[in-house]
């Protein structure tokens, strides 16, 4: 069986806040070149693999990669150097309000965000029902997205991804959002996820989420993957050299 993921020798630059571009004079460089004034590698010479069924926590401090790392596996980011395969689709559980359009209506948004994750016009009506009653909007769906609250925004988000039947689950501090209720929710879905053989690939600062949910780790420091490991040595690790 093939790995779900497979991450080699990637590199990610940035630049000013926005990734660097690269010029023809840059495609012949060599390393010496690769690193310019205002530059810095958000990741770099970062390689693992990950396993169908595998669930993975990303550990991290701020700014260390861990959701750069996130953004290459689901493949709205190019890495500068290496390469990200990921054999299956994704559901994209990160900036999950990102994309809904707010003068269209719930019942509009669910059809569009669905179909743009390339659910079927008959699977996206067999689920509706279930969508607005997991996200609680029964009775808002003729509401135009705009007038949600943020909480509403995200239980709709939330409900809509996590009934894609994509092999890969990314998440990325969502839980950290909503109410307690509503957290309970999305951790007994993403408990169902798990058990019907999913692979999760986590970012969280949670340490309780990370625990639950994850077996291995992955701890990111300054760009580069300083320990894969189980999640418990990868966490033991994690706070003996921050809070010492």
């Amino acid at each position: 069986m093939s790995a779900a993921i497979e991450v080699s020798g990637v590199g990610v630059r940035f630049r000013r806040n926005r990734r660097g571009r690269r010029n023809i004079k840059d495609l012949f460089a060599g390393l010496s070149r690769r690193s310019r004034p205002g530059e810095f590698w958000a990741l770099r010479d970062v390689s693992f693999t990950v396993e169908p069924g595998e669930s993975i926590g990303v550990v991290g401090r701020n700014g260390q990669g861990k959701s750069t790392l996130l953004r290459l596996v689901a493949g709205v980011l190019l890495a500068d150097e290496g390469s990200v395969t990921v054999n299956g689709g994704v559901a994209p559980l990160i900036e999950i309000t990102g994309g809904f359009v707010g003068d269209l209506t719930v019942r509009e948004n669910v059809r569009l965000m669905a179909g743009l994750h390339g659910m079927g016009r008959n699977e996206i009506s067999r689920r509706y029902h279930s969508i607005i009653a997991f996200a609680e909007l029964a009775g808002f769906e003729d509401t135009p997205y705009k007038h949600l609250s943020n909480g509403m925004k995200v239980r709709l988000a939330f409900s809509v991804v996590s009934q894609l039947d994509e092999p890969v689950l990314l998440v990325d501090e969502v839980l950290a959002v909503g109410d307690k209720a509503f957290r309970e929710k999305c951790y007994g879905r993403i408990d169902e996820l798990l058990a019907e053989g999913r692979t999760l690939f986590f970012v969280s600062h949670s340490e309780r989420d990370l625990r639950r949910f994850c077996t291995r780790g992955l701890y990111l420091d300054r760009g580069a993957l300083v320990l894969d490991a189980p999640i418990a040595e990868v966490l033991d690790r994690y706070n003996e050299d921050h809070n010492s």
